[in-house]
Parts: structure tokens; C-alpha cells; sequence
């Protein structure tokens, strides 16, 4: 793979692997029955990426997933559109370069008699209607009058090349449904879900395809699919992988804030918000810019505006547009403007002659700085440097522009900039609608794939925001006390803590931290592996006789009477290197290898050579191995990061990222230092029909307004109450209302009732002036009848008795019987209760004091 894989998208290809293999096994069996499996993850998410993982997986096998190679494995992806097709071959090229020349588009006429293993083949649903010529004379009733059969030297059709496929004992057909992007700007084809009942149900004496994956942005969608196609009963359903949407933009993937333009008032106001929208568009080049030279990144990214016109353009207005445009851009180049029409050739627009460009170039071609598009652009087309949006779509369209924004909530870096809102949004100008009409976009918005119908994802939906600056009045000791507090990272499902040394000690060597982690960090597992070897000398001589030795079993039966037997052979060397590959999943392939190099020595002897194999593979066999490796590594990473703690704050933004994602790569929480906020934006105003009110403000927040105060309209009354509170006391230096994404959240890592892990964002930092100087609060007030409330509170009291004694105060509150009671975590008679605690109300009635 070219592409390193989010936490969430690993954890999703390795639950795909998994379901697949059990699928290739249900279909192997006896019983050949066939089955489905389903991937369902939102808009932006990385699908394709994840798709080209359990390929990969599949054709090559992988040791990171503990899956061998399946050499029978092809795959036909199916879809209903042949753009999307190529788009996702483009993309697949793009993530992996094994599989690059292994993409082939089925096309008239198609030579093969069988699907080739290792392959992955796309088709589409007019490749196999009525009149293609890929499957003419297969069925009489597939002929269109006038038409004859067979009409060139080709002696099958698709249909027999399928059939021959699903017939081969040799070959596991896995077919991809496409359903991703589905419904974004077109509709299927009458004739969809009549080819994919074909396909996978069988016909005319073509079997039921073995095992159907299918890949979605819902889970509604593909189920939606399956019964609309009547899919027979007889197909068992194993599982759908749905991936949590909170993980995915907790991954920094997705932009956090979508930000609604519109005019309050009634008039024809294109231009004035064309303007608005460049202006916009400069003020993001200008900042991309001093992010690249403050972070000595080699290239800014060059944010692209996207003008969004009706289906039937007016040229006039169009043209009038784009004079616009470079009015308020004289500097902008005359080869910046592209579109994206249906219509592939250059459009003129009064003067101007504005060149075709295809939606997956957009992205690389940077020059582009303007794009016109119509509605949805292209099924599955992103770019992640599309910034801003203008439509001039009147507000009936509101569909339409929310598809269409749904394309453009990548981040331009594959990662959030930390602490900067303006950097992680997307802003959507809407000259027609007024507040009535973009709240039909905002409730799309809220409820749509993008945001994968959750409410908690973080993302938030701004209109009209004002942006908030680091507050002059804040001492310099608050901001160096905050960027000293702890936070935690959430959990992975699967992490390997070889692996994540191993990407520690490269960046860590990368960065010059320590030049030859690399190497130390082999040298102390193999320290570990020798240690075994020492301490279990009896085991690993038996470990290894199993590897010498091939056992077998015979079974006679003479004259009505049976016989059982046992025999063994001595292994040759195939035997023994298959049970070193065996070894090497189990120890890691790189560690492996350099255990033989420090084995053999660097001797050319074989007999040295093969003793070496046969220890690592008896070692590996041991059940004490893998957790004393795993042990030591988690040891390992946990001295460097300590020991190189100060020295990662000082790097780049990209590389303290990567190295808190590399932290982050276990199974239990990790301590992280904060990043520093440099702005948010936060909206000032709630509308009353359509009278704007000011929102009420208040001081000595982290980030302000030019005034130095801070919005605070959107705070419970209980929140209120709580700041307020703190602040009549009398010794408050700042406040923080923490965000519900980024590294500049206080993030403490808690287990669901299901033992899931989740993040909890306290919703204050309160920093005072203490005769210890200063010092910080966490104020947590949550409602004790919430669902989740206990299982916060535990995540509360085990993050106080790891971290307490970095907090002056750390407090959850709930309103009990109309008072106020705060539960004080810096007691460990608190955090004992509350573990014990059958209930939240429990744990207020029993553990609080009146706040």
C-alpha cells in the first residue's frame, strides 16, 4: 500500500478480512453455500483506500492481518456507472502499485474464457444489458430483434466466462456491489437491479456468485440494494463491517466545521456573494501559505473555489460571473478557470472560453484555482483543496448543493491542522436561499451520509461565524500550563506493538531523535527472543524436533478389523521454510529476519542457516514468545517517547502528528501533551424567525473576539450556571470551552457498556492563580440520567488516579433534585465509589457535595 491506513480503517480491513475468509471457507465446505459480506462507511472516509487493503490482502496476504495469500482469489467489481468505474480504478492505481497492473476494464471484445485469479475485473450494468455486445446470445430473450448472436469470432459471451469462473474448483470469484456513491447526483438504470439479481442469485445456467461484497456509505443502502435486486433467501448475510463515524472524523480526515453563507435580505445578489466567495478563497491562499512557511512545508496547498451553476447556465450570467471573479482576482491566471460539464470540450461564456477538465484531475492540477460544476460534478469525484463553494442553484436545489458538499469535506493534508478551525472548514455561499431555505441544507447536512446520521461526530454546521483569535488578556503561564496537560488517546481494536516500534524507531531516526532506533530496537527483541531460549530450554527443544519432523497418521483395516498408526518423516527444507513463514507472522517478518542475521552471523554456512530458521520457527511456536515481544516493545516505545517527549513538541505539525498517531497504536489509552488552539470559529448570533439576536458574551476565554469576549449562547443553563460560578470566585485567569475534535481537546478515554472505547471531552479548563501559581480545573457538567453518564464517570475517576496530580480541581456535575452536586475526583474515596456505583444517580446521591 502507498497510503499509511487510519486506526479505523485498519480495524475495518482486518473485520473484512476476517468475514471474507469465513465466507471463502462457508463456500469451500460441503455445503457450497454462498454468502455476502458488507462494508458500510460514510462519505469522505477513505472506502477505495480500505478496498485496495483486502485486495491486496486477499492476492498477497498480509502478516499486519494474519492472512496468507489466497491464490485462487479474483474479483469483479461491479458498479452502475462506468465513470465510477474508471474513478475507482484510477484511485486503486493510486493506493497500491501492486495492484496497478491488475485493474482491468471488461470491454468488447473480452478473449478470456474464465476470470483470471489475482485479478480484479470491472464491469457495469450496461456492459450486460440487452444490447451489449459482451453477452448477445447468451439467453434468446436477451436478443433484440434485428440483432443476431455471436456477432464477431468470439465463441462465449460474459455470462459463459462467469460460469466457467464460478464452475473452476480452482478459482473464488468475489464480487465487489458498489454501492458507495449511489444516489450522489444520478439515479440507477431501470435495468440495475435486474442485472445484479442475475449476477448474484444466477441465471440461465450461470451459478450464484460464491461470495458478494458489498461496499456502501449506510448500511441502509446496501440492504436498500440487496432487496430491491431480490436477493434469494438462500444467500446467508455473515456481517456488515459499519465503521463508528465518530472514529472517522476523530481521525482528522474529514474537515470539522461546514460554514453556511447567505443574504438576509431579499434580491438578486450572485455577484455581491461571488465576491464574498473569492475573497474568501484569497483569505484561505494567504493562510495555507504562512501554515507552509511556519511549518517549512515545500509546497501550500492552493485552495480552489467551486462555482456551482444551475443545469442550464445562462452564458451571460455566467459570464458576468467570472468578469467578477477576476475583478476581485486581477493576479489569478487565465488558464485558472476549468469546468467539469457534462459536455467534455470548452465552453465560451461571453469573452471567456473555459476549458474541460476531468473531475479526478482537478485535485493534482493546481493552477486550477476556479471550477464550474453543475450538480453533483461526478459519482465518487473528491478534492480535498476544494475550500469554497458558491451556488447559484436557486433554493428548490437544496439537494443538489448538499451532494455537491458532500464532495469536499476531505482535509487538503490527510490530517487536521491542529487548533486551527479556519484550516479544517469548508465554506458554502448560497446567493439564493435565505435562512429558512439553508436550514433545509444544514438538516441534509446533519443528516446525511457525510455525517453518517450521528449527532455526536464532532462535525459542526456554522452560519455566519465569527472568528476567534488567542486572547490578549490571557497570561503567558496559562498557554505554557496548557500545553503541558495530559490527554489521552482512544484505544485501537487491533494494535501490534511490534509494529508500532518499529514505526516509532523510523520516525524517530527520520527526525534524528535517535539515529539508530532501528537497529536498538531489533537488538533488545532479540535480547527477549534469546532470553526464551535460556529460560524454556525443554519447550524449544520440542518445538523444534516439530519442526524437524513431518507426523502423520494410517488408519488399516484387515479382515473387519481396524488399525490405527502413527508415523514421521524427516522435514526437508519446503517443510521447514514453510514453518519459518508460520514463525515469521507470529514474530514479524523484519524481526524474524534480523534474528537470523544475528543467529548465523552473517555466515553463508546453510546448516548455520537452516538452524537458524528452525529456532525462529520453534520460537514462535512457544505460547510465552508473542507476549514477552509485545511486552518489550510496549517498553520500549514507552522510554522513548518519555525520554523524547520535549524534543517531538518541537517539530513540524505533520511530523508531532505522526508521532502522536504512532503513540496511539495501542490497545489502552496514551498520555499526549495538548496542542495550542489558534483560532475557532464560533457563531455570534441566533435568529428568531428572521430577526438576528446577539448571542451573550463572556470574558477571559482562551479565544476571543477583537473585544476579547467569547459567544456563549450555545451553553446549557446548567453550563452557564457552572462558568459563572467559577468566575464570581474571584481567582479566574482564563476559561476553555473544549472542542469535541483535535489535539487541543482535553480527551480522556472511556469504556461503553459494551467495553467499547469512547472519547469523553470535558466541556471546561478553568486555569487561576493559586499560591502554587497557576494551576487548571477540569468542569465536567453532565446530566446524571444520560445514557452514557456512569461510564463517563468511570472514565473520570480511572483518568484522576493516573493524572490528578496534574489538576487543582477535576469535578463532573449534575443537577440532583434541583441543585447543583459536583463529585470531586481528586479524592480516591470518590473514584472508588464510583467505580462500585450501579448507576449515575447512585454515584450523585451517595459520593457528592453541593457545588
Amino acid at each position: 500500500m502507498r497510503f499509511t491506513l487510519k486506526d479505523y480503517q485498519s480495524d475495518a480491513v482486518g473485520d473484512t478480512l476476517r468475514e471474507l475468509a469465513s465466507a471463502r471457507d462457508f463456500y469451500r465446505s460441503a455445503s457450497r453455500r454462498v454468502s455476502s459480506v458488507a462494508l458500510a462507511s460514510t462519505t469522505g472516509s477513505g472506502k477505495t483506500i480500505m478496498a485496495a487493503a483486502v485486495i491486496e490482502a486477499l492476492f498477497w496476504g498480509s502478516d499486519d492481518f494474519d492472512i496468507p495469500s489466497d491464490p485462487n482469489a479474483v474479483v469483479l467489481w461491479f458498479s452502475d456507472d462506468p465513470s465510477l468505474n474508471q474513478q475507482t480504478l484510477h484511485r486503486l492505481q493510486q493506493a497500491s502499485d501492486r495492484l496497478r497492473n491488475r485493474l482491468i476494464t471488461v470491454e468488447h471484445p473480452f478473449r478470456y474464457a474464465k476470470l483470471q485469479p489475482g485479478n480484479v475485473y470491472f464491469i457495469n450494468t450496461s456492459k450486460l444489458s440487452r444490447s451489449s455486445l459482451l453477452v448477445r446470445g447468451h439467453d434468446s430473450a436477451d436478443i433484440l430483434p434485428g440483432l443476431d448472436s455471436h456477432p464477431d469470432t468470439v465463441p462465449f459471451t460474459f455470462w459463459d466466462t462467469l460460469r466457467n469462473t464460478i464452475e473452476d474448483p480452482n478459482v473464488t470469484l468475489y464480487m465487489v456491489l458498489d454501492e458507495a456513491h449511489r444516489g450522489m447526483g444520478r439515479r440507477s438504470t431501470s435495468d440495475t437491479p435486474t442485472i445484479v439479481k442475475r449476477l448474484i442469485n444466477g441465471h440461465s445456467g450461470v451459478p450464484p456468485i460464491p461470495i458478494v461484497w458489498g461496499i456502501s456509505a449506510t448500511v441502509q443502502r446496501f440492504e436498500e440494494s440487496m432487496e430491491e435486486a431480490q436477493v434469494q433467501d438462500s444467500r446467508v448475510h455473515l456481517r456488515t463491517v459499519a465503521v463508528d463515524p465518530v472514529r472517522i472524523q476523530e481521525s482528522g480526515l474529514l474537515k470539522d466545521d461546514i460554514v453556511l453563507d447567505f443574504p438576509s435580505e431579499t434580491g438578486d445578489f450572485n455577484t455581491v456573494l461571488l465576491r464574498r466567495g473569492v475573497r474568501k478563497v484569497k483569505a484561505m491562499s494567504t493562510a495555507w501559505s504562512e501554515y507552509a512557511s511556519e511549518q517549512s512545508e515545500p509546497e501550500a496547498v492552493k485552495p480552489l473555489l467551486v462555482l456551482q451553476v444551475p443545469n442550464k447556465p445562462s452564458p451571460t450570467e455566467v459570464a458576468a460571473a467570472i468578469d467578477s471573479i477576476y475583478e476581485e482576482w486581477p493576479e489569478l491566471g487565465h488558464d485558472a478557470i476549468a469546468h467539469v460539464f457534462g459536455e467534455h470540450k470548452t465552453q465560451s461564456f461571453g469573452p471567456h472560453s473555459v476549458p474541460y477538465i476531468s473531475p479526478e484531475r482537478v485535485q493534482d492540477a493546481t493552477y486550477i484555482r476556479v471550477l464550474l460544476a453543475k450538480d453533483a460534478i461526478s459519482t465518487g469525484w473528491d478534492c480535498p483543496r476544494a475550500e469554497v463553494m458558491v451556488s447559484f442553484r436557486p433554493a428548490k436545489d437544496e439537494t443538489h448543493i448538499t451532494q455537491l458538499l458532500g464532495r469536499m469535506i476531505r482535509t487538503p493534508l490527510a490530517r487536521r491542522v491542529e487548533g486551527d478551525d479556519l484550516l479544517n472548514s469548508v465554506e458554502c455561499i448560497l446567493p439564493k436561499f435565505n435562512r429558512t431555505t439553508a436550514s433545509l441544507v444544514l438538516e441534509k447536512i446533519m443528516g446525511s451520509e457525510v455525517l453518517g446520521g450521528e449527532d455526536d461526530t464532532g462535525k459542526r454546521v456554522l452560519i455566519d461565524p465569527l472568528l476567534m483569535t488567542p486572547n490578549p488578556a490571557v497570561p503567558d503561564e496559562v498557554w505554557e500550563l496548557f500545553s503541558e496537560l495530559p490527554t489521552e488517546t482512544l484505544p485501537r481494536k487491533h494494535a501490534n506493538p511490534i509494529k508500532r516500534l518499529t514505526s516509532l524507531a523510523h520516525a524517530l531516526a527520520a527526525d534524528a531523535l535517535e539515529p539508530d532506533a532501528g537497529a536498538l530496537a531489533h537488538e533488545r527483541l532479540h535480547g527477549v527472543l534469546n532470553g526464551l531460549a535460556a529460560q524454556y530450554p525443554n519447550e524449544l527443544s520440542k518445538a523444534q524436533r516439530g519442526v524437524l519432523t513431518v507426523a502423520g497418521g494410517t488408519v488399516r483395516g484387515h479382515r473387519g478389523l481396524r488399525t490405527d498408526g502413527e508415523w514421521t518423516e524427516d522435514a526437508d527444507d519446503r517443510a521447514i521454510q514453510d514453518a519459518y513463514r508460520h514463525g515469521a507472522r507470529t514474530i514479524t517478518p523484519d524481526v524474524a529476519r534480523t534474528y537470523i542475521d544475528h543467529l548465523a552471523e552473517d555466515t553463508d554456512d546453510e546448516d548455520v542457516l537452516r538452524d537458524a530458521h528452525v529456532r525462529v520457527a520453534a520460537l514462535a511456536m512457544l505460547p510465552q514468545t508473542r507476549p514477552a515481544l509485545d511486552a518489550a516493545a510496549e517498553t520500549l516505545a514507552g522510554e522513548w517517547l518519555g525520554k523524547h517527549r520535549v524534543s517531538i513538541k518541537g517539530l513540524p505539525e505533520a511530523r508531532q502528528s505522526l508521532f502522536a498517531e504512532i503513540t496511539a497504536m495501542s490497545t489502552d489509552p496514551q498520555l499526549v501533551a495538548m496542542a495550542q488552539p489558534k483560532n475557532r470559529q464560533e457563531e455570534t448570533k441566533r435568529f428568531v424567525g428572521d430577526v438576528a439576536q446577539l448571542l451573550e458574551r463572556r470574558p477571559l476565554h482562551l479565544l476571543s473576539d477583537e473585544e476579547g469576549m467569547f459567544p456563549i449562547g450555545k451553553l446549557n443553563p446548567d453550563e452557564i450556571e457552572v462558568l459563572d460560578t467559577e468566575v464570581a470566585r474571584g481567582n479566574l485567569l482564563a476559561w476553555y470551552r473544549n472542542p469535541t475534535g483535535g489535539r487541543d481537546s482535553m480527551s480522556i478515554a472511556y469504556q461503553d457498556k459494551h467495553g467499547v472505547w469512547r472519547t469523553l471531552r470535558p466541556d471546561f479548563l478553568f486555569f487561576i492563580d493559586s499560591p502554587e501559581g497557576v494551576q487548571a480545573n477540569i468542569v465536567d457538567p453532565h446530566g446524571a440520567w444520560l445514557p452514557d453518564a456512569l461510564a463517563k464517570l468511570r472514565g473520570m475517576a480511572r483518568f484522576a488516579e493516573a493524572y490528578g496530580d496534574h489538576f487543582h480541581r477535576l469535578e463532573s456535575i449534575s443537577r440532583v433534585d434541583g441543585k447543583l452536586k459536583v463529585l470531586d475526583f481528586t479524592m480516591p474515596k470518590t473514584c472508588a465509589q464510583v467505580l462500585e456505583a450501579i448507576d449515575a444517580d447512585t454515584a450523585y446521591r451517595e459520593c457528592s457535595v453541593e457545588y
